[in-house]
């Protein structure tokens, strides 16, 4: 199956983001270097492409991302730093020098919704307590932004730069890894459908819902019949895992165009994108065939040629 044509609406949206390891290998797995080098990336990308993070959860072979973006370049450029850097510096970290990505990032448009945007929300906050390896999402060990959206602050991570670090080496000048470190921060954006409300709403909405979250995996846990070592919260395991390992079986599913909360979104969101699709590959056979002056739809990637970017852009 060929990878789906990337298509942001017009005028930007809510889109969850996820990456995958090869063979799902737990590369990621959470360490405090580890930890404080993926914070400095991810804020370091969404500073210099100016994208509006809402929630980012790091797990040991995967990762999920809440961003706004207002067309697709922006959010291909801003994968394309985050994920590139970010491979680079695990691989350095745990000498792993092969493919580090699976395929390419998963863009899953979210609708203007509030249930649907809610849900998503929810959805990345459980990572770890849904999984039974910790008791609440702030417990988790690695890159995780309840914590910091409870408290309202940035997250802090560092950034190295490691072409003046080889220069430095390459003249033999005296200096530590300190040298060549920056910090960077990573400020939450609200989610679009809460943006109304105060700072101190926003928490506590953001409280209620990790409750829900914590409530709900102990019920689970209740719930389970398998035996008592299997039911226990393990956070152990985690930390345990070798980083070049990887799970017995992978749960592989094809992820949906749009998470909606009502069929008629949905419907409506899917017939854009079939309008869009269609246009596009109208305009890439005529390029084929050597027509000239081929117009390919706002915010697509016609081949060989520059991104067409689009005529309006909204901020959520």
């Amino acid at each position: 199956m060929g990878r789906r044509i990337r298509y942001i609406p017009e005028g930007g949206s809510l889109v969850e983001v996820t990456s995958r390891t090869i063979q799902g290998r737990f590369l990621l797995r959470p360490e405090e270097e580890l930890n404080r080098i993926v914070r400095g990336i991810l804020a370091r990308a969404a500073r210099l492409h100016e994208v509006q993070v809402v929630g980012a959860v790091f797990l040991s072979n995967h990762y999920h991302l809440l961003v706004w973006v207002e067309h697709a370049q922006q959010l291909a450029r801003f994968m394309g730093y985050l994920n590139g850097n970010l491979a680079r510096e695990t691989g350095r970290l745990h000498d792993w020098r092969e493919k580090f990505w699976s395929r390419r990032y998963q863009a899953v448009l979210v609708s203007e919704e509030e249930e649907a945007q809610v849900a998503r929300l929810k959805y990345l906050l459980s990572h770890g307590a849904k999984e039974n390896l910790v008791h609440r999402p702030q417990d988790w060990p690695g890159v995780h932004c309840a914590e910091a959206l409870v408290k309202g602050v940035p997250l802090e991570g560092v950034w190295v730069h490691r072409s003046r670090q080889y220069a430095a080496q390459r003249q033999r000048k005296p200096c530590s890894p300190n040298d060549f470190s920056e910090v960077e921060l990573l400020s939450f954006a609200p989610l679009p459908c809460w943006a109304h409300l105060s700072e101190v709403q926003y928490r506590e909405r953001i409280r209620a819902m990790l409750l829900e979250i914590e409530q709900e995996s102990a019920e689970a846990r209740e719930r389970d019949r398998s035996p008592l070592p299997a039911r226990r919260v393990c956070r152990r395991r985690v930390l345990r895992q070798h980083p070049h390992s990887g799970p017995e079986k992978l749960q592989k599913r094809p992820a949906p165009l749009v998470h909606a909360f009502r069929k008629s979104v949905r419907r409506e969101i899917c017939a854009a994108y079939g309008y869009f699709l269609t246009a596009f590959r109208q305009a890439a056979r005529k390029l084929k065939a050597g027509e000239q002056g081929v117009v390919f739809p706002s915010g697509s990637f016609p081949p060989a040629l520059p991104f067409v970017l689009p005529s309006l852009a909204r901020a959520p």
